[in-house]
């Protein structure tokens, strides 16, 4: 390894818009509660001082991302923001339940052209995903983008939310649909 390279990936450790174990400079404060509130009140957009990111869960693009009161961001958790300059974020409101390994993506790579490889398409236009205060969302769940999910729904494990998901409803399933409401 060359000092050269050593000094390049310290340099992107220390400014990226970014958490997570891949970031061994910061990924260590996430252990303690102190440091683990001064970086992301310092990295994300909004941090509520009640909310927690536990070590072991990344967020990409961080600027772009609010957590309220009494989130808990779990391990294997990944909230990906757009890095575009005007591009979309991901708001969790008040109070929202997010289990073990959920992920949140904001765009999604085209596939228009059949003689292209999709990794050279490119990807499609990237929209906001909101989690409405009080929702539960279930371990392993993907929410893609431009989804909104409702005030205390619920969303089962496993679950692809490709689309809204009403307020005080529990949906599951590939894709997420609304199972039952919850009165």
């Amino acid at each position: 390894m060359r000092i050269q390279e050593l000094k390049e990936r310290i340099d992107f450790w220390r400014k990226e818009d970014r958490i997570g174990p891949d970031m061994p400079l910061t990924h260590w404060k996430l252990y303690f509660k102190s440091t683990m509130l001064r970086l992301c009140k310092e990295k994300f957009a909004y941090f509520d001082e009640s909310a927690e990111f536990r070590p072991g869960a990344y967020a990409i693009v961080c600027s772009k991302i609010r957590i309220g009161k009494g989130v808990v961001i779990r391990p294997g958790t990944i909230l990906h923001a757009h890095p575009g300059e005007n591009g979309p974020g991901i708001t969790i409101e008040d109070n929202v339940a997010i289990a073990y390994g959920v992920k949140i993506f904001l765009a999604n790579h085209r596939y228009d052209d059949p003689d292209v490889p999709i990794l050279f398409q490119g990807y499609s236009e990237p929209r906001e995903a909101i989690l409405k205060k009080g929702c539960w969302v279930g371990a392993n769940t993907v929410i893609t983008k431009g989804v909104v999910i409702g005030e205390n729904s619920v969303v089962g494990a496993g679950s692809i939310v490709t689309e809204d998901i009403p307020d005080r409803v529990m949906a599951a399933g590939v894709p997420a649909r609304v199972i039952k409401k919850i009165v």
